[in-house]
């Protein structure tokens, strides 16, 4: 099976056809050796494209896929590296300040064979204005913060030491809308 591999590419899809390079993300990456757990592998690998796990793992797109290429012994044009997504309005000052509904800690549901996104969906849904959901967790979740974004939620991601990320998902106080904060 032929997978193109370019930042669209869900790295689940890319290894199975190409096995080998688990080992070429973990060395571009250290951070993306949760790959090796079958339970990351079957839920975050699965959904995750090559831009997202780039920025998880603070690689260069380009850089990224060009590796990939050379290991899988594809030719291919240039990518060019995008620009990151856009954060919080207000950079997420006021997520950080915001009453948090739920804190999670992805790390430990992780361990247990438990993916955090239906916990996180769960809290999202029960949201009122000014509220946010904290999520801790051993690297950025690029794919989850894409898909409360797109949701229409705010979201904030901010890196607290090494391998150490703190992600806020909320919806902004009405009166702070109208006050134009």
């Amino acid at each position: 099976m032929n997978v193109a591999i370019d930042p669209e590419t869900k790295v689940g899809a890319m290894l199975e056809a190409y096995p080998a390079l688990e080992g070429v993300l973990t060395e571009l990456a250290p951070a993306l050796e949760k790959l090796r757990n079958p339970i990351f592998r079957r839920t975050i690998a699965r959904v995750a494209t090559l831009e997202q796990v780039a920025k998880m793992g603070g690689v260069a797109l380009p850089a990224l896929i060009r590796r990939l290429r050379e290991a899988a012994g594809i030719d291919g044009a240039a990518v060019a590296d995008r620009p990151a997504c856009a954060a919080a309005v207000d950079g997420g000052s006021w997520l950080t300040k915001a009453a948090v509904a739920d804190d999670i800690d992805a790390a430990a549901m992780l361990e247990r064979g438990v993916h955090p996104i239906g916990r996180v969906r769960e809290g999202v849904a029960k949201l009122r204005a000014g509220e946010a959901i904290r999520l801790a967790s051993p690297f950025r979740p690029e794919p989850l913060l894409e898909t409360m974004r797109r949701s229409g939620l705010e979201v904030y991601c901010e890196e607290r030491g090494a391998g150490r990320f703190v992600s806020y998902f909320g919806r902004r106080d009405s009166s702070a809308v109208k006050a134009g904060e």
